[in-house]
């Protein structure tokens, strides 16, 4: 076994490539407070049960993609492949519900699913997400959408489409599963063998399949939207209405079906050139199949590794994080321990400092303190420490300033 090499499907994040996360994630902390959503954790992973009922048996991320094993009790546990269904856990074991309506949060966390490495696709994923508990209104499903547009223009992506469809409720689907399944029936020997085992429990799934054989056969499928019960449509009606008072424009693509079954009524995604970089909708019936009483509900996840390929595609450059203010190059054993305490001192102050820890030379201090990208420079030696005063150098200008040691903080906030 090669331990030097991460396993497949990860990657590490660096350190000279954090500050592109960093930024990201205060962005969205900074958008959902706008939209009043407060942050909520979970754990990484959950017992099995909880994603094969909420998420779907017949998906391909229950079927192909669960990172599922047997912990030390024997008790079956799964790594999170999505979050939705530990918020919704979350929300019934807490008795959130208890708590005043909407009940709005956000999180970023990992996500794992087992699946061919491509183009922004892991096996180890991030995700920023929103979920919101209580309202049937579809004001909120174009506030979450309108939310996701506001973070994602903020971080300099521009040229997105909105795509809607609705997929209906129970009652609705099993209209519309009928028709499909006459539809299918037809070519069902030209299915792939996971769409055949979904044929007569879960057909709508097929839709959603990847093989190009299914999605050649799917083409002229009818149109779920099409089969939509009144209370559907008219929900539709007032969704689009809403998008229409924010001046949103979205498409109305028909083959959107999201693929988790837990969905219903607004389905939606966001569009960056190939990329989808956004996708949610409703799931009003998650809440009462894992254990509580009936409760609408809406989210979206946003794929950070995807957000970031696409970034860099468009040529949005994310703003680098201060550099360090201040490096203290001490000359002789004596200024070696001044400096540890000069930059603590600072740093108590709230100023980033830095000072050598590698023995190095005058010379080779100021070209370490130059890759640092340090605003200013102070050599420490026995001089200035008698004198209680240091040169400050600025590195932009040149400019050399006298600073007493008392004074430094001072100077440089």
């Amino acid at each position: 076994m090669i331990i030097t090499t991460s396993p497949k499907g990860t990657e590490d994040l660096l350190p000279q490539d954090s500050y592109k996360w960093h930024y990201l994630e205060r962005k969205f902390a900074r958008t959902a407070a706008l939209y009043n959503y407060k942050e909520i954790r979970v754990p990484t992973f959950e017992h099995t049960e909880l994603f094969e009922r909420g998420v779907g048996d017949t998906t391909d991320v229950v079927e192909k993609q669960m990172y599922t094993f047997n912990d030390k009790g024997g008790r079956s546990v799964t790594l999170r492949p999505e979050g939705t269904a530990s918020v919704v856990r979350s929300f019934l074991q807490n008795s959130l519900y208890a708590l005043p309506m909407p009940m709005k949060m956000y999180y970023n966390i990992a996500c794992f699913r087992y699946e061919n490495k491509q183009k922004g696709r892991l096996r180890e994923f991030h995700q920023f997400g929103v979920e919101a508990f209580g309202a049937e209104n579809p004001t909120l499903d174009a506030e979450v959408i309108s939310l996701a547009l506001t973070f994602l223009g903020s971080v300099g992506l521009k040229e997105l489409s909105v795509n809607i469809n609705s997929i209906g409720c129970p009652t609705c689907r099993k209209a519309y599963s009928e028709a499909l399944k006459d539809y299918l029936r037809p070519h069902y020997d030209e299915l792939c063998d996971t769409c055949k085992s979904r044929f007569e429990r879960n057909p709508l799934r097929i839709i959603d399949c990847k093989s190009e054989q299914c999605q050649s056969i799917v083409a002229g499928a009818p149109r779920l939207l099409d089969y939509i019960c009144e209370d559907c449509r008219s929900h539709f009606e007032a969704f689009k209405a809403c998008l229409d008072g924010m001046r949103i424009e979205y498409t109305i693509d028909p083959g959107i079906v999201r693929g988790l079954d837990y969905y219903t009524k607004t389905v939606f995604e966001i569009i960056s050139g190939d990329f989808t970089v956004c996708g949610g909708g409703r799931y009003d019936g998650l809440v009462e199949e894992l254990g509580g009483k009936p409760c609408p509900a809406i989210g979206f996840g946003l794929g950070i590794e995807r957000l970031l390929l696409r970034l860099e595609e468009t040529g949005v450059e994310i703003p680098k994080e201060p550099p360090v203010k201040i490096y203290i190059a001490p000359l002789g054993e004596k200024a070696v321990a001044a400096a540890q305490g000069i930059v603590y001192s600072l740093r108590r102050e709230g100023i980033s400092a830095d000072t050598d820890h590698m023995g190095r030379g005058l010379r080779a201090s100021m070209k370490y303190a130059d890759k640092l990208g340090a605003e200013y420079t102070a050599v420490l030696g026995d001089n200035e420490i008698e004198t209680g005063e240091v040169n400050v150098k600025n590195m932009t200008t040149g400019e050399q300033t006298a600073v007493k040691l008392g004074a430094l903080a001072g100077y440089l906030k």
